[in-house]
């Protein structure tokens, strides 16, 4: 599980002006002969503060947040809240991030603003009956959420069937987001979509991937290969009914091997996954694969098939603002290491991906 880590570089160099010894003068200490060199790296987090009932925490600061790294509290060094009508930060390129030690900031820096946000809808069809009826009810539900986009926030559209299909590029076009969502979405064969204005998902959509792709886990690979082309963070809202195998004889669902890479790179992407469970039932066993997703990358699942207007709106609020939390990354052996994020002096919950690899 590989977390997307934006390294902040700080060099101290410490120069010596070469000159003749004289009587007395002592050679310089090898130590410090040919410098010393400090690297600091730092951990982007992208996290949601919400409250018992779903809704944003905004006005939070390092000293709001508890964070465990394998069990052990390391400082926050900034928390910065982006409102969904704000600019999202460009992230840090090395040339923008090789400043002395002393002078480090511990804000991601911009040079200039993302555009909007970008959000992905992803739309697993299934015609069978109990999974058919829930999808053509939050088909019509994703509509009102693009009511609630600001107006420049982008959103693209994929289905998946029997392998991977991209609807439609990023758009601020909210007539043909709802015409595809509305109307499109579940048809057959996808045309051909040709790249649009950047940021375009189109541009590294991998077509003959996408073609191969033959289950939930696959398709996810594909998209996340794509997004993270991309350099902001993104949200994809994943509509569908599951993930995994079942094996009846030993009752454990396993996902596909694809979805370690998938999960890998959805991170490195920063993709933040929100899953909305269409099955109409109060449980099942490849619910398990959506929970796993959204867990791994910050979201959350909701099942659907009692209070979809409530899963919405749960959603719509956490649409509405995230926050961008930097940490030092601790001396730690190389490998994959837990993230544990709590509030303090606040109730409620921080939604936020689990691992980190340093």
């Amino acid at each position: 599980m590989l977390w997307a880590v934006e390294p902040v570089r700080a060099m101290a160099l410490a120069l010596i002006v070469a000159a003749p010894l004289g009587a007395g003068d002592q050679p310089p200490d090898p130590r410090i002969r040919f410098g010393e060199r400090v690297d600091v790296e730092r951990v982007v987090v992208d996290a949601r503060a919400v409250d018992h009932a779903g809704m944003p925490l905004p006005g939070l600061g390092p000293k709001d947040f508890r964070l465990k790294v394998d069990g052990k509290v390391v400082p926050l060094e900034s928390a910065h809240w982006v409102a969904a009508v704000d600019p999202e930060p460009e992230p840090l390129v090395p040339e923008a991030a090789a400043t002395p030690a002393f002078v480090v900031t511990s804000e991601p820096a911009a040079d200039e603003a993302a555009p909007g946000r970008l959000i992905v809808f992803f739309f697993q069809k299934d015609l069978e009956e109990s999974r058919l009826m829930g999808l053509l009810r939050m088909q019509r539900m994703a509509l009102e959420v693009l009511d609630g986009l600001a107006p420049g926030d982008r959103a693209a559209v994929v289905s998946f069937d029997s392998h991977l299909k991209l609807r439609l590029d990023f758009t601020t076009d909210r007539e043909t987001l709802r015409h595809v969502i509305g109307k499109v979405v579940l048809l057959g064969d996808a045309p051909y979509i040709s790249p649009g204005p950047p940021p375009s998902l189109a541009e590294h959509f991998d077509r003959g991937r996408a073609r191969k792709a033959s289950s939930p886990e696959a398709a996810l690979l594909v998209l996340a290969d794509a997004l993270k082309a991309l350099p902001w963070p993104k949200t994809m809202v994943f509509v569908g009914w599951g993930m995994g195998r079942f094996d009846a004889r030993s009752g454990s669902v396993t996902l596909e091997h694809d979805y370690g890479p998938a999960r890998r790179t959805l991170l490195e992407a920063r993709v933040t996954v929100f899953c909305l469970d269409v099955t109409n039932a109060d449980y099942h066993s490849l619910e398990v694969g959506l929970q796993q997703v959204a867990a791994d990358t910050g979201g959350f699942y909701a099942r659907t098939h009692l209070f979809p207007a409530q899963a919405m709106r749960r959603l719509e609020a956490a649409l509405s603002g995230h926050y961008v939390l930097t940490f030092e990354k601790p001396r730690l052996p190389p490998g994959y290491h837990r993230i544990e994020i709590d509030l303090v002096g606040h109730k409620g919950t921080v939604l936020a991906k689990s691992f980190y690899e340093g």
